[in-house]
Order: C-alpha cells, then structure tokens, then sequence
C-alpha cells in the first residue's frame, strides 16, 4: 500500500475514535432523536466536504480557498470534539473502577450514572468554548488587526536615530485573503503609524505570484519616508505546489520576486541598503529564507559582507529559527533582528503581562513577540494575513511598530 493510503487509514481509525467518544457525551444529555441525527448529518457532512475539495484540488493549485474553508470547518469540530473525547475518556477510565466498585456496594450505581451525566454536560459547555471561538475567528478574529508598540534602547545607536520609528509587517499570504474592505483597512492601518522605516519579512503569497494580482493596487498604498524594504518568505519559492515544469517554477519564483518592486518595496536578497539620516547611517540587511531542517536559501555572511562589524544593524530574516541557530549568538552583533513565519499557528491564548500560550511555543523557541539574548532583540511578528486555517483564535495578525532609542541599554 502507498504511504498515502496508509495515512489515510490511519486518520480515518483516529478521527472514527474520536467521533464515537464525542457522541456518548451527546447520548449521555439526550435521548431526541433529532438532536443526535443533525449531530451525525453535521459530522458526515464535514468530513464529505474536505474530502471532495481535497479530491477536486490538483496538486498544482495549492492551497485554494474552498481548501482553507474546508480546513476551517474540520478543525472548528474537531477541536472541540478532541476536548470531549479527553474528558469522556477519562470517564470512562473512572467508570472501571465504578464497576468494581459497585459489586462491592450495589446500591451507589445511581450515584455513578448521575455523575456521568454532570460530567457530560460539564464536556459539552467546555466544547461549546473552542467552537463559538473558531467560528468568531473565521468570521472576524482574521481581520482583528493588533497595533504592537515597542521602545527598545541601544548604546551604540547613532544619534540620529533616537526616536525613528520602524512599522514591521509579514507573513501578507494575499492568496488567502476574500474580503477587500477588511484588507484595504488592515493597511490603512499600517500607515496610520507614520513610521520612518516600513519592513516586511516574507510570505507576500502563498505559492503563486498571480495570487497577489489583485492586491497589487491595495499594497502599493504603504507609504514610509525612508522607504520600503523586504525579504522572501518559505512560501514566496513555491515549493508547495506541484509545477507542471521546473521551469514554471523558476517563471514563478521570478515574478513573486517581481511583485515586490510593483508594491514599492526594495526586495533585499543577501543583500544590504544603508539607511541615513542627518550625516549618520544604520545597516538594513536582508537574507533569503533560512529555516532550521528546510529552506536554508539565505546567505547571512554574503548578506553582510560590506557592512561593518561596528555599524549598527538590522536584520530582516523570514523565520525565526535562523536567530536561534546562527545569528543571535553571531559576534558580528546583529543588534535587532526582524522575522515572522510561525503565525503563532493563529491559535492560542495572550493575555498581555500575564498569560500566553500557543501549540507553536513547542516547535519555535522564539514564537512571537520580542525576545533578548546577549544584548541583542527579535521580534517575531505574528502575521498580517493568515494560512491553511481561514482564521485566527487568540492570536491576531499583527502590526508591529519599533521606536529606537538611544541610551543605557539593559541586558
């Protein structure tokens, strides 16, 4: 058998598991029939849809549309459905010892029946939380739009720099985006921060460059006086699609690459671009994507070849991983680095200064917001647009503003 097949044997045992757990807590509340039928039907129905878009989508389309929505509408009953599933499991460890329990004392069955069904209702409301959360962030948590100010202070930053404002962008993925109202505000929101500096660290499509074809118009309105400047992301290579040719992938490669310039931003590949302000200057440098395990396009050492080991620096670099493998620790002293690419998986729970939480924190060390090590800064934006999930829960896309300023720098 293919490895595909088995795959899909395996998912099908799993999510079958799943669903039979699931609907005990359901038989548990209620015995209307109706109620048990639309829950089945909704399910069928489901699990029907993704299939048939997986089965009408070709490889060389990526991923559509209908192929998010149908992704969004698993994983919003899924969710909550695995939640039921970990509570109603251990129920059922509980009742084996119920069971023992109750040829020793006869008369308390009754109790553990009216147990069951109190923790059945206590499942469902739990449920009932992660569900009304995924549908709020298919219908709007994509388009909540978080401003996210930060002041950090550098030594060794030129005194013509105190107080320049950096807006950071990324992870745009203009193929998953349906509403133009919302995106067109999403901008006008960028550019009411008025920074000096706008940065955008990778992923300006999802595989395709006519997937930006008509955002072209709505993106080349960001506007920053010391100019604009970018980086290629994992997804801007199109190595997730199946091309008919390597030749149409080169064709597309190229035009995403191209795409850039036409938004008016300077696409800088392994390359540098000094920013200067009243006689003084800091180093913008931009390094093609580098991902710990895949993609390791960029050339840091190539990027920064001109640039000297004393100037101040600023590295924009697609994934996060690269500072934690070979940039951070870098006595060349990159002093802040900008990066994006994990989403923060589009999914978790902040509350500032006191809690978050997101199922990334264990694939990325550093999985969004600003971290310091060694005197130096990342910050991991979360992601302006969004990607195989059609929304976001807790974790909303992000416009990141940077004022540098010049003082004791705490380490």
């Amino acid at each position: 058998m293919s490895r595909w097949i088995i795959t899909f044997i395996i998912f099908s045992i799993v999510i079958c598991f799943l669903e039979f757990y699931a609907f005990q807590a359901l038989k548990t509340i209620t015995k209307n029939k109706i109620i048990r039928l639309v829950w089945i039907v909704a399910a069928i129905a489901i699990y029907a849809y993704f299939l048939y878009v997986i089965y009408i989508t070709p490889r060389s389309a990526g991923q559509t549309n209908s192929f998010q929505l149908a992704a969004g509408f698993m994983l919003t009953f899924l969710i909550p459905k695995l939640l039921l599933v970990i509570i109603m499991f251990g129920e059922d460890v509980f009742r084996v010892f119920r069971k023992g329990y109750s040829w020793v004392t006869p008369g308390e069955t009754a109790v553990f029946e009216s147990r069951r069904i109190f923790i059945a209702k206590i499942a469902l409301g739990l449920a009932a939380i992660p569900f009304a959360s995924f549908i709020y962030g298919i219908v709007q948590g994509r388009y909540n739009y978080k401003v996210l100010k930060y002041q950090l202070t550098f030594n060794d930053l030129p005194d013509a720099f105190d107080g320049f404002k950096i807006t950071q962008i990324s992870d745009i993925h203009s193929g998953s985006f349906t509403n133009k109202e919302k995106i067109q505000y999403g901008v006008d929101l960028i550019n009411q921060q008025e920074s000096d500096l706008m940065l955008f660290t990778g992923d300006l499509v999802n595989n395709m460059a006519t997937e930006m074809d008509d955002w072209i118009d709505v993106f080349k309105t960001l506007d920053a006086p010391f100019g604009k400047f970018s980086v290629l992301g994992n997804h801007d290579y199109g190595d997730y699609v199946e091309w008919d040719t390597p030749e149409d992938k080169v064709k597309n490669f190229q035009a995403v690459k191209d795409l850039h310039p036409k938004i008016g931003f300077d696409l800088l590949l392994d390359e540098h671009r000094y920013i200067e302000k009243d006689g003084q200057r800091l180093a913008l440098i931009g390094v093609e994507n580098w991902g710990k395990g895949f993609n390791q396009a960029g050339n840091l050492a190539k990027a920064s070849s001109e640039v000297g080991k004393d100037e101040f620096k600023i590295l924009m670099t697609h994934d996060p991983s690269h500072w934690e493998y070979k940039v951070k620790a870098d006595d060349f002293n990159y002093h802040l680095t900008l990066s994006g690419h994990t989403h923060g998986l589009q999914m978790g729970i902040e509350i500032p200064g006191w809690f978050r939480w997101s199922p990334s924190q264990y694939i990325y060390k550093q999985w969004a917001g600003l971290y310091q090590e060694f005197g130096r800064y990342i910050n991991v934006n979360r992601g302006f647009g969004y990607h195989a999930f059609p929304g976001r829960v807790g974790i909303w896309p992000e416009v990141t503003v940077i004022e540098l300023k010049k003082g004791t720098q705490n380490v």
